[in-house]
């Protein structure tokens, strides 16, 4: 049985304790034995994280420590995978670059704000993660960010002529990196698109 840490809080608006159960609920029927925790000193076991399959950030904003951090990253990089959504992996720790390198993308705006229609299209359609999806329309934020050159984009929207990518792959060291810009809230993380894709990403992900 594969292991999965969820580390959940952060700002209270991304509705983190519920997105964390809806994720740990997939990752349980996946055969997963998962723990979730509401502290960043769940990072602090160097040693844990590292016979860890999977973390699963879900944190917006806020601060960690030094000693908080440098497990995360070392675990990462030493095979650990790490798999998230929206901005719980996307925004968080805005002064730490190494870990928004390590997550391949960060938060930069939501024009519009909350409640906007947009479509996700699927990029790579012969990808496992979103083999035999559909493009799919949400009514969210659509989150424009900041993104590493070198990831592998799955699914992407468009700002005007720009085409911006929702959900990516990339490595860190050893370790496998999912991310996907969807889930404002509990209730886009429930949407069978997102849930799937989540599901997909979030055992790719694990080592």
């Amino acid at each position: 049985m594969k292991s999965a840490l969820i580390v959940q809080g952060g700002w209270s608006g991304h509705q983190p304790k519920e997105v964390a159960e809806l994720l740990a609920g997939v990752l349980r029927e996946e055969q997963f034995e998962v723990e979730v925790s509401d502290t960043l000193d769940a990072f602090l076991d160097a040693e844990k994280l590292l016979r860890t399959d999977l973390i699963v950030p879900v944190w917006t904003m806020g601060q960690i420590t030094k000693e908080q951090l440098t497990p995360l990253l070392e675990a990462v990089r030493n095979g650990t995978g790490i798999a998230g959504c929206h901005g719980g992996m996307g925004d968080s720790f805005r002064n730490e670059t190494e870990y928004q390198f390590m997550v391949g993308g960060q938060w930069v705006a939501h024009p519009g704000g909350d409640g906007i229609r947009y479509t996700v299209r699927i990029k790579e359609p012969n990808d496992p993660l979103v083999q035999g999806m559909k493009d799919f329309e949400v009514v969210s934020e659509q989150y424009y960010m900041h993104v590493d050159p070198g990831i592998r984009v799955l699914a992407v929207t468009d700002f005007g002529d720009t085409e911006m990518p929702v959900a990516w792959t990339k490595t860190y060291g050893q370790g496998k990196v999912y991310y996907n810009s969807l889930g404002h809230q509990a209730d886009i993380v429930a949407m069978p698109e997102t849930l799937e894709m989540m599901r997909r990403g979030m055992v790719w992900a694990a080592k």
